[in-house]
């Protein structure tokens, strides 16, 4: 299933539940829109989304289920349960929190479920080089660097630009595949990313945010 996404764009389709765009029906138009852009996979949130999308197309989906539980930080696919929803719904790759954020359940328990009991590829959202190399300790089957910024450890990071420094420090020290995700805005950035050795690039609000869309279009007019 990786071997699908090799050196190609996926798009991330989603809406949070205050955006206009927000619910199964339109996230299906939007992935069948990615794949007739050229799109090789898809990045999914929630099992609504994710089920509509399945049933439309036949790319492979990286599926996560957002849920913030009190008293946790960890909010992407945190527990067993959610990933058991997210690969109910179809998805090829179930994508997790990595991180060292506080979590409900062990991240090792978590990994363990998905592969062995879920049977699933384990994509790891990391924020750090020590996520990773934790994550690939753990056996999870690839990483992204989708997390860079927004834990307490790396928010002090650009939040503007993507993360080039843990992408490259990522590849040269890990042995498992490294995708590319988090504010990669150009397609500039997204050939940067594969030529530093990115697995594949994920690609989410400058493609499928028509708000954020067009807040940079009028803020570069007014500059």
């Amino acid at each position: 299933m990786l071997e699908k996404l090799k050196a190609g764009l996926v798009v991330s389709c989603q809406a949070l539940e205050d955006e206009p765009l927000h619910g199964p029906q339109f996230m299906e138009r939007m992935a069948m829109a990615a794949k007739e852009g050229g799109a090789v996979g898809i990045r999914a949130n929630g099992p609504c989304d994710i089920r509509a999308i399945r049933a439309s197309l036949d790319l492979p989906i990286i599926g996560i289920n957002k849920r913030k539980q009190p008293g946790f930080d960890a909010f992407i696919t945190p527990s067993m349960e959610d990933a058991r929803l997210v690969h109910e719904a179809g998805a090829d790759i179930i994508a997790i929190d990595a991180t060292t954020q506080s979590r409900p359940e062990p991240l090792e328990q978590l990994i363990d479920f998905i592969k062995n009991d879920l049977g699933k590829v384990v994509m790891a959202d990391v924020a750090t080089l020590e996520d990773g190399i934790r994550a690939q300790q753990l056996a999870c089957d690839v990483v992204g660097t989708t997390l860079s910024g927004y834990t307490l450890e790396t928010r002090q990071r650009n939040r503007k630009d993507p993360d080039f420094d843990l992408l490259r420090a990522l590849i040269s020290t890990l042995d498992i595949p490294v995708i590319a995700e988090g504010r990669i805005h150009t397609p500039e950035q997204a050939r940067d990313a594969l030529r530093f050795g990115a697995f594949c690039v994920v690609v989410g609000g400058a493609i499928t945010r028509p708000q954020e869309i067009t807040r940079r279009f009028w803020e570069g007019m007014k500059g």
